[in-house]
């Protein structure tokens, strides 16, 4: 492995760009938000309320119908009561009971019934709106711009879509539909409490009056709270990520401890959070069951003062007791409810900060790519990673002619890879053209600009899946003939023999049964396989051994005679048969000539070349 710059950034299971300083991310522009940095308004200034219910919005159908149906429980609920009275009524006369308890009885099973088929409709909503929020959130992600997802922490992104997202069904059927149907079943049961006893409802809400007043106090601050835990959540998932992506690493250097030490900080940081969570709504929600607790005690003791003196009847007072009791379930219902919709406002403000950031343009139906060489002119670029870093290109001009093998070489930090980032257009020159087959690359549909390019970066990677999946995973209608051509052109046929199940053989996260020379050589195939007009190799022998690096060079130059190559080598021995080689040092060109005329005429490039025992004897 070359000492290159572009190493990784330890759990960011990502390739630091060349140029930019290792520790420190990108700082947005004044237009921009970074995620976890502050709330972000959303679309608009809109009020989280309302990008809340544009969730709902395609299912406020099935919402009303849910909803109706736990009205309609609500409402058998609310008759309990009135019957139970007429039950006592009839026991109290020596009528029969079978009427009262048998309409009781109706009102018990009917309304458990709706209820249950009330409470299965939404649930099936909400796990519909968890889909589509994943779908649209995956798929934003997909599109965001390149410089975006170098400001984000992978286990941060996987919190947004796993954990928020989770959230917004509970604020859908337990949150707004349980609170709606608690709210009509509060104030059901206060008019039937008005219309039996208006001095034992005056007592009763006096006392409700106290826990309303506390829910309206606490709940901001638990939204706050909420927000802060599931930061803390997504905190935690970009640690053990951070460690996961370098396990290896930690193993060989015996940091085993260490990691766990701050996975566990996190993890203690997150629970901190919970549980502040937890205390603010256990506060709200015991104050809700004292309350009516308190409002019992006072009925009971008001009520039965009325029964003596023959104000109420005993029938009446039980009845407005078993109303009071009914209080009990909706209030707390209500503030659950209330708890877990502060949770999901936190839950899209998270969500919907991904959605707002920058993305790239949506790609649409892809021509048939070319088969012509393209070539490749950079005029005047300029470039930095973020307003406040220092500039990777000063002024880069270069031409890549069509067809054949052009080099990049030059020292660590020289800007060579930046040049792959900006043709792939992953990142936005500041200044100069950059053109591709003689056209602007700022004026190519994105998706036609990529499919036209074959790009092999250092590292490699190699998703988990089957060899097949991952060298047709550019181009997955190229027909078997041309898979096993490619195959036979980068040496891999020795590979696939020796698999137990040839091509469909799974070759483990990130390619973790194959050498790293293999992933290489799958990279590579991969690449070829799209039939790209130009070729751009990021180190493409780095992992290889003498043996193989000599059979790629062979690959490399008849593959040269198709289409254009464009590599960066560090190993000179890769590219003296180059047509020509572009020396680049401290972001700017300095030399560009065959092996030969650089050896004559530029003094790094003879430095370079001594180092690695190329000059002549």
């Amino acid at each position: 492995m070359s000492g290159r710059q572009e190493e990784r950034r330890p759990g960011a299971g990502r390739v630091r760009p060349e140029g930019q300083p290792e520790g420190k991310r990108v700082t947005a522009t004044a237009s921009e938000h970074v995620p976890g940095q502050g709330p972000a308004a959303g679309p608009g200034g809109r009020a989280s309320w309302s990008l809340l219910f544009d969730y709902v919005r395609p299912y406020w159908r099935v919402l009303l119908a849910g909803g109706a149906l736990s009205l309609i429980s609500s409402l058998a609920g609310l008759a309990m009561p009135l019957l139970a009275k007429s039950v006592v009524d009839a026991f109290g006369r020596d009528q029969s009971l079978a009427g009262p308890v048998l309409a009781l009885t109706a009102a018990v099973v009917l309304g458990a019934g709706i209820g249950a088929l009330g409470r299965y409709i939404l649930e099936r909503m909400g796990e519909g709106i968890v889909f589509s929020a994943r779908r649209s959130l995956v798929g934003r992600m997909m599109r965001l711009r390149v410089s975006e997802v170098d400001r984000l922490k992978p286990g941060d992104l996987l919190s947004r879509v796993t954990s928020d997202t989770t959230l917004l069904r509970a604020v859908f059927t337990d949150g707004i539909v349980e609170s709606v149907s608690s709210l009509f079943m509060l104030v059901g049961a206060i008019v039937m409490m008005a219309i039996m006893d208006g001095v034992l409802l005056l007592v009763t809400l006096a006392v409700l009056v106290v826990v309303g007043g506390l829910v309206g106090l606490v709940m901001p601050r638990i939204q706050r709270a909420s927000l802060k835990a599931q930061e803390a959540v997504g905190e935690m998932g970009a640690v053990l990520d951070r460690v996961l992506q370098a396990f290896r690493t930690v193993k060989a250097s015996g940091a085993e401890e260490r990691e766990i030490a701050s996975v566990g900080a996190a993890a203690r940081e997150a629970r901190d959070r919970g549980v502040a969570v937890a205390w603010l709504s256990s506060i709200v929600g015991i104050s809700a069951w004292v309350s009516a607790q308190l409002a019992f005690v006072a009925v009971l003791g008001v009520g039965g003062a009325r029964v003596a003196s023959g104000a109420m009847e005993v029938s009446a007072l039980i009845a407005f007791l078993l109303y009071l009791f009914f209080l009990v379930a909706p209030v707390g219902q209500l503030v659950s409810g209330f708890t877990q919709v502060q949770g999901g406002l936190a839950a899209v403000k998270r969500i919907r900060e991904i959605e707002d950031l920058p993305a790239e343009e949506t790609a649409g139906p892809v021509p048939a790519p070319g088969t012509a060489p393209a070539g490749v002119t950079f005029e005047s670029v300029g470039f930095r990673y973020g307003d406040d870093r220092p500039m990777v290109h000063h002024d880069v001009s270069f031409a890549v002619p069509a067809g054949g093998m052009t080099a990049l070489v030059g020292p660590s930090g020289a800007g060579k890879s930046t040049v792959f980032a900006l043709l792939e257009r992953f990142y936005e020159q500041q200044s100069g053209t950059i053109t591709f087959d003689g056209r602007d690359i700022r004026h190519w549909p994105l998706a036609e600009l990529r499919a036209a390019v074959g790009y092999v970066e250092q590292d490699a990677p190699v998703l988990d899946g089957s060899l097949r999946e991952n060298l047709l995973f550019a181009a997955p209608d190229v027909p078997e003939e041309e898979v096993r051509r490619v195959l036979a052109l980068t040496r891999l046929e020795d590979l696939v023999a020796r698999l137990p199940e040839g091509l469909d053989t799974k070759v483990g996260h990130r390619g973790v049964l194959l050498s790293g020379g293999e992933r290489q050589r799958v990279a590579i195939a991969r690449a070829l396989l799209r039939r790209p007009r130009l070729l751009l190799l990021d180190e493409a022998t780095s992992q290889l051994d003498a043996v193989n690096e000599l059979r790629l060079r062979e690959v490399i130059a008849e593959v040269a005679r198709e289409t254009t190559v464009l590599v960066i080598a560090h190993r000179l021995s890769t590219v003296t048969g180059a047509d020509r080689i572009v020396v680049m040092e401290a972001g700017r060109v300095r030399a560009v000539g065959t092996h030969d005329e650089l050896l004559d005429g530029d003094d790094l490039y003879r430095e370079l070349a001594a180092t690695q025992f190329l000059l002549p004897t």
